[in-house]
């Protein structure tokens, strides 16, 4: 004891804590996550699918089979086979409408499905 009535001072030896518990750390691990998919190459991600015109040559014949169609209000409509007006449809690329080769395809290009 170096002076009466006190005890020796230790140094406070803090816990360290694991990394999910460093709070501030996790921004930082999550951003750096995401941003790594952008230096991946081209061949891993993922393509955007491909929309197809009538005038191009793809058609139903080419298995794709999913008509865009836009009405006189001027909203975007797809028909799948076997709805109510799908053969009535008519693919005018002129105007804008397409060929889709999935649902998918559609749904993505910002068209919504027919009603009926």
């Amino acid at each position: 004891m170096g002076i009466q009535g006190q005890k020796a001072s230790r140094p406070i030896r803090r816990r360290r804590r694991p990394l999910l518990e460093q709070r501030p750390l996790i921004p930082v691990l999550l951003c750096g996550v995401a941003g790594a998919s952008y230096l991946l190459p081209q061949s891993v991600q993922h393509p955007l699918p491909t929309v197809h015109r009538q005038g191009g040559g793809i058609s139903a014949l080419s298995g794709c089979a999913t008509k865009g169609n836009i009405s006189v209000a001027g909203e975007r409509i797809y028909h799948m086979p076997g709805q109510r007006h799908y053969n009535e449809t008519v693919v005018n690329s002129a105007k804008g409408e397409r060929w889709f080769c999935s649902q998918w395809q559609a749904w993505w290009a910002g068209w919504r499905k027919s009603k009926v």
